[in-house]
């Protein structure tokens, strides 16, 4: 296709601040596609395309786009083109958080909407006239490219172009017939008239706008500094005078303390003296928590040390004396480099606190949930009405003559302490979108119902390889279990050897490359990998690769698995598919199935043998089940029992794993997604070494073999506690895991530390991670002799995986932060619900794992809690122990040493608390209508807490995690049975190879693992 060439010329300005002229060609085409559903020109119709079962498009200009983006994203707004001009004001001039924001927008099949590169076709690219403003050539190219649009469709669809430009309105108003120019809000006003919500925001944000103009205009004071512009900042990190960085507020230490460290693949990446303190508000400079800025360092003699005590609560300024640490880099910023700021989850202060506020009653300062993020100044009228709820603000600005930062006010979530909205805060605090799948989304879906069954496609079935009638295969998975994506098998061949499977959910058959839906399949084709294995060493033969065909014979939960693998017969009659048989018949099958699960089992022991004997840790975790009533109210922590059936499971998968990572970086050494664990840095240990040194154990951290080994050394015969809390803190101790594609960094850092294996990724789970349905198209590209399309459908390039990987990272490590605020929840609901019969609960044994200078950290076994327990008080009483070793507040003072602390009283009694000794706490909830409840804890005895024998069997059980996808988290096959147990299916057709579907915000948290429980340390990294 012929193309048109053209110049562009632009100002740019240099770093000594002049303007340079630089001229870049432009080329024009005249194919460039209109993905329109209306169209009879012929465009090429792949991807998205704007629906034609609209009443009209709209197009919104620059500063509509800019300023309005979330209302544009409310899904009843359908028809919108964003045109080319438009998204590129945003990118320029509102930064990569909206300019992403508005990308995601697009991609987002749920949402009726499409961008249009007008400034690339011939007949829509207008070029900017000598002396026109860049506002009124946005807006004309804009006005353009609507008029080529309605006539591009003929006709058949009105065009609406909304914009604030007054100008515009009535030069192009009446201009062209079917093309409408008109104002944002006499849009909403007469097409959206009964869309309250965005009436509000509209209102919400225009009155935020106004706000900051007035304010602007009256405030001549500086609060803070200027901000440098940004080519000073720029050759400054060039140059070595500013150090470029991601600013992290401490959660404990919010108003004075935050730190600043260097950007890498990983936070731990850099050397440990890159984080920067920055102390103080002006110091800060008006940067937010997780924005990246630029920090100018500090005299030496101005350096300060962090704060090691325990603090009340994290709005504390003040702090005891002398519980610094030695002074480290210090700095203040200078400057943002890119702003990341979001939704923030808010509350409106009391009827008194507002009063206080005093000025207008329109303008409010909110509080928001974060402890991290500053209070935000909106105008809003409706602060009464809303006192009881958590509501969603938006920041606009943050200008150096305000002491705060100015927002508006964007929607309701819920009422204060109500479960659904407490559920709807942590999402939002997360960036988790909660929206359904959309109707096209939903069609690409094979339908599968009692009345219409789905059937194996017979073209399908000639390209696979069939195992329905060759293969003992089952799952193995959860009481309640819907999302059965995994089964094995473990067959003799001829030859005597031995056939081992791992059958996974063949997902990217239904979710084609490119299309609409990038989630759950459900399936009975499968991807298989199958090992020839010696028959008794187990040493692996032969490996192969197949699309299959399977019939899982048995759907099994873990607790019948294990009950065959015991031996008890007791478990048979809960096996369904061995029901109704005669006994012949059933004592046969049985008899096949038990074989199958102790070989398997004894696999797997002879797997895991070999990768401990390469390094492979085994750390800790604690899980417990959460049970909950009808009406959501938590009766119970109920710690969950571990069967070697899931770790058998877990080994398997962990194997399929292994050998796909191989195959794909083999086939594909630039582009594969594998996942690969760094060696943690050496002082990261330092508190794992000094914790065993106090009981004699020496800890060997030059190697996950060398550390594994030392770990199993270091038992206390007297307390197994003390090697469970061990391994906890080489949890801590532990770099993330990340995605990342072959070709970003070379082959020695491939490694899985925590696993011993030289290559790993995620194939297991492509039903609910999006990076198995990457690696699943991977390895059909590396294996299949026929494909559907080219090998390009299937693969990424290096630089585009490599941002899909920082991408899935982000989210992975959203759903964590996920995870632990919504376990904290539940903890606090569990515990504030407390009465006199069940007061009990609040009381249990605790284990000292960390001595700060006016506290202790205390584990709690028997709930997997671990917090803070003062050993002085706000008043300065120091706890002193009574002859009954009952503690109570008295005049004292402390002496903190390495291992131990000693309160010692005016009177002269000593109290001494050591690391691993147990004491007695009991739970508190500390409420709060601002911020999220939070767990507090009060030694109430120096000794251990006495309870029964069957209690203690009860309620304490610490886990083994053979780190299967986090090393810092329970294995990989644990964790997805907790996230998938306990849902109740909405469906009745969807019991069979389904995705678990949920009808409220609780059981959507449940999805993304909040039951789970795990050992969620305020320090943990995963």
């Amino acid at each position: 296709m012929p193309m048109l060439r053209t110049e562009k010329v632009l100002l740019l300005r240099g770093q000594q601040g002049r303007s340079v002229r630089v001229v870049r060609e432009h080329y024009l085409r005249p194919d460039v596609p209109c993905r329109c559903a209306l169209c009879r020109a012929a465009c090429p119709r792949d991807g998205k395309l704007l629906s034609d079962d609209v009443t009209h498009y709209v197009v919104p200009d620059c500063k509509v786009v800019q300023d309005y983006l979330e209302i544009l994203e409310f899904p009843e707004l359908k028809g919108i083109i964003f045109m080319q001009t438009a998204c590129q004001a945003v990118q320029h001039q509102k930064g990569r958080r909206q300019y992403n924001q508005l990308r995601n927008l697009v991609k987002d099949a749920r949402h009726d909407c499409i961008v249009f590169a007008n400034e690339f076709h011939q007949h829509s690219y207008l070029p900017r006239e000598k002396g026109e403003s860049m506002e009124k050539w946005q807006t004309r190219s804009i006005y353009n490219a609507a008029v080529w649009y309605y006539n591009h469709c003929l006709g058949q669809m009105p065009v609406v172009m909304v914009t604030e430009d007054e100008d515009a309105i009535s030069q192009y108003g009446n201009e062209t017939e079917g093309v409408f120019v008109i104002s944002f809000k006499n849009y909403l006003d007469n097409f959206w008239p009964d869309l309250k919500a965005a009436h509000e925001l509209f209102d919400s944000i225009l009155q935020a706008q106004r706000e900051r103009e007035s304010e602007s205009q009256e405030n001549n004071g500086k609060e803070y500094p200027e901000h440098l512009p940004v080519e000073i900042l720029e050759a400054g990190i060039k140059s070595g005078r500013y150090i470029q960085g991601i600013l992290h507020v401490s959660k404990h230490r919010a108003q004075l303390e935050a730190l600043v460290r260097l950007q890498g693949f990983g936070s731990k990446e850099t050397e440990l003296q890159s984080d920067i303190l920055i102390y103080g508000a002006r110091a800060r400079n008006r940067a937010i928590h997780g924005d990246v800025v630029a920090v100018e360092l500090l005299p030496l003699q101005e350096w300060k040390g962090r704060t090691v005590a325990l603090c009340e609560n994290e709005t504390e300024d003040k702090a005891p004396a002398d519980t610094a640490s030695d002074p480290m880099p210090t700095g203040k910023v200078v400057g943002i480099i890119q702003k990341n700021w979001r939704d923030y989850v808010v509350t409106f202060p009391s009827k008194e606190d507002s009063q206080s506020q005093g000025r207008s009653a329109q303008k409010i300062l909110v509080i928001p949930l974060d402890y991290r993020i500053p209070k935000i100044r909106i105008s809003t009228q409706q602060a009464e009405a809303l006192q009881d709820y958590r509501v969603v603000v938006h920041i606009d600005s943050w200008e150096s003559t305000s002491v705060y930062p100015n927002g508006h006010f964007v929607r309701v979530l819920g009422r204060i302490g109500d479960l659904e909205g407490e559920i709807a805060a942590i999402l939002v605090e997360n960036s988790i979108c909660v929206a359904p799948f959309s109707e096209i989304q939903m069609s690409e879906m094979p339908v599968s119902s009692s009345k219409n069954p789905w059937k194996v496609n017979p073209e399908e079935e000639k390209k696979r390889l069939d195992l329905r009638d060759t293969h003992l295969i089952f799952s193995i998975d959860p009481q309640g279990c819907e999302d059965v994506d995994d089964a094995l098998s473990v067959r003799t061949l001829p030859n005597g050897n031995l056939e081992l499977g791992v059958h996974i959910a063949d997902v990217t058959h239904f979710v084609a490359a490119n299309s609409y839906t990038d989630v759950e399949a459900r399936a009975r084709y499968a991807v298989s990998v199958l090992w020839e294995l010696e028959k008794e060493s187990y040493d692996m033969l032969r490996v192969c690769y197949n699309k299959t065909i399977i019939r899982s014979a048995y759907k099994l939960v873990y607790e019948a698995a294990q009950g065959l693998l015991d031996g008890d017969t007791n478990v048979v009659g809960d096996i369904l598919e061995l029901k109704n048989l005669d006994e012949r018949t059933r004592q046969k099958k049985l008899a096949e199935l038990v074989w199958a699960i102790s070989k398997l089992t004894d696999i797997a022991r002879h797997l895991r043998a070999k990768r401990d004997s390469c390094g492979a840790l085994e750390l800790e975790g604690v899980e417990i089940q959460v049970q909950l009533d009808d009406k959501h109210k938590i009766y119970g922590l109920i710690p969950k029992q571990p069967l070697e059936v899931q770790d058998t499971v877990a080994e398997c998968m962990i194997l399929a794993n292994h050998w796909v990572a191989k195959k794909i970086s083999e086939n594909f050494p630039h582009q594969a997604l594998l996942r690969q664990h760094p060696p943690p840095r050496q002082e990261f240990f330092t508190r794992l070494r000094e914790c065993a040194s106090a009981k004699g154990f020496s800890i060997d951290t030059r190697s996950n073999k060398t550390l594994a080994e030392s770990l199993d050394k270091a038992n206390d015969p007297l307390d197994p506690i003390v090697n469970k809390l061990l391994r906890s803190m080489a949890t801590q101790a532990m770099s993330n895991a990340l995605y990342f594609s072959t070709g970003s960094c070379p082959e020695k850092e491939f490694h899985h530390y925590g696993l011993a294996l030289e290559k790993y990724t995620h194939f297991t789970s492509p039903i609910r991670r999006y990076a198995d349905i990457v690696v699943h198209r991977l390895l059909t590209a590396a294996t299949l002799n026929e494909t559907k399309g080219d090998v390009k459908d299937y693969v990424f390039s290096n630089k585009d995986l490599q941002e899909l990987c920082r991408h899935i990272n982000n989210r992975k490590r959203a759903a964590q932060r996920a995870q632990k605020q919504s376990t904290k929840l539940f903890w606090c609901m569990y515990f504030k619900d407390t009465t006199t019969e069940t007061e009990e609960r609040c009381i249990a044994d605790g284990v000292i794992y960390s001595i700060r200078t006016n506290g202790v950290l205390v584990f709690v076994p028997r709930y997997g809690i671990k917090g803070a327990a003062y050993v002085k008080n706000k008043e300065g009483l120091v706890i002193s122990c009574q002859g009954d070793r009952s503690c109570e507040w008295k005049p004292g003072s402390l002496h903190r040493f390495q291992n131990k602390i000693t309160s010692t009283t005016t009177t002269g009694e000593s109290v001494t608390l050591s690391l691993f000794d147990h004491i007695t706490v009991k739970i508190h909830v500390q409420t709060s209508r601002c911020h999220a409840d939070t767990i507090k804890l009060e030694i109430i005895r120096n000794t251990p807490y006495q309870t029964s024998d069957t209690e203690v069997s009860q309620h304490f059980h610490v886990v083994k995690s053979d780190l299967a996808e986090e090393v810092s988290q329970s294995a990989e096959a644990a964790q997805h049975a907790q996230e998938k147990a306990g849902v109740e299916v909405i469906d009745e057709d969807y019991r069979e190879y389904c995705q678990t579907k949920g009808a409220s915000l609780y059981q959507l948290l449940e999805e993304i693992k909040d039951l789970a429980l795990l050992d969620v340390s305020a320090d943990i990294r995963t």
